[in-house]
């Protein structure tokens, strides 16, 4: 019978929002208006970057990646979630659920390591300026978004295999809008103390290191920065380091108010809208940061869009 029950669980539920009743209408506007901002912003700095060759540098490189990184991770969610606030078919097949969770992880745990490259660019910049063409070479730079995408992804196979090896005998209704790690282990009909707790550990490591690594990064920036003469030379040098900064506290506040607790302490309710957050608009800010906060990316913007959008009359 248990063997039975097992295989019949070939489908999830996902809950999501449906106890909100009639608001759900009035989210599904928001994060539509969300998930096409966020796209279009994304594809923008991506094309600006393309276009303008003063902005192919290392700096501009990872943040191009950063941007390509949190489009595909915004896919992966937002379009199910979307459907589903307007559906009264809430269900995700069970190789849906376990390739959403996969990509949901690894691009998240890749989006956190090339936070950190990004932080070792600034490091070399500031610290080492008159290197650091040889240092963040090109061969460099596809060296660390290539480590940073296989770690992110290597990772998340780990965590799929600890999540969708619990046998699902009992419920199979999600309650969230995604399939997250902490919502599907829940359902299984085993004890799942020591896996939750492997999922765990990898929760804290995982921002932990690059978090750790940044850290020290900023140590050294700071004290070089400090050994500068000129006022206007600090300001410009702490103006350079302000994106990037910006970008850490807020993606790694979010992942840890979310991740970085024993799955005991998970509150359905409130993290679903906390993750509605993480997963809708920190994809935004990420790259929105650095186009408001950075006058080389505005220029290159006003220049591309002259170029095209007002053609030339003979």
């Amino acid at each position: 019978m248990k063997r039975q029950n097992q295989s019949a669980i070939t489908e999830f539920i996902l809950l999501g929002f449906s106890n909100l009743g009639h608001l759900q209408i009035l989210l599904f506007f928001i994060f539509l208006l969300v998930y096409l901002t966020t796209l279009m912003v994304n594809a923008t700095i991506m094309t600006v970057i393309r276009l303008d060759r003063a902005l192919h540098t290392p700096m501009y490189f990872f943040l191009f990646v950063l941007s390509c990184s949190e489009t595909c991770y915004t896919l992966v969610i937002m379009p199910k979630m979307l459907t589903n606030l307007l559906s009264t078919s809430l269900t995700i097949s069970f190789s849906a659920c376990a390739a959403q969770l996969y990509f949901f992880v690894g691009l998240a745990c890749t989006n956190c390591f090339l936070i950190a490259a990004m932080g070792y660019d600034r490091y070399v910049a500031i610290c080492n300026p008159l290197n650091y063409t040889l240092i963040v070479s090109r061969a460099t730079c596809m060296q660390l978004v290539f480590a940073s995408t296989l770690c992110g992804f290597l990772i998340s196979v780990v965590v799929n295999v600890l999540v969708f090896s619990v046998p699902f005998c009992a419920s199979n209704r999600i309650n969230h809008f995604f399939c997250d790690i902490s919502p599907v282990i829940k359902l299984g009909c085993t004890d799942t103390n020591q896996k939750e707790m492997v999922i765990f550990f990898l929760s804290i490591l995982v921002p932990l290191v690059p978090f750790v690594l940044i850290f020290i990064s900023y140590v050294f920036i700071v004290s070089s920065i400090l050994k500068i003469s000129s006022v206007e030379g600090q300001h410009g040098a702490f103006a350079t380091c302000a994106s990037h900064l910006t970008v850490v506290i807020v993606h790694y506040g979010c992942a840890s108010f979310i991740y970085l607790r024993p799955p005991s302490l998970y509150s359905s309710d409130k993290d679903r809208l906390v993750a509605g957050t993480y997963t809708g608009i920190t994809p935004l800010l990420n790259p929105l940061v650095y186009t408001l906060r950075n006058k080389e990316v505005k220029m290159a913007l006003r220049k591309v869009l002259s170029r095209y959008s007002f053609p030339k009359t003979i």
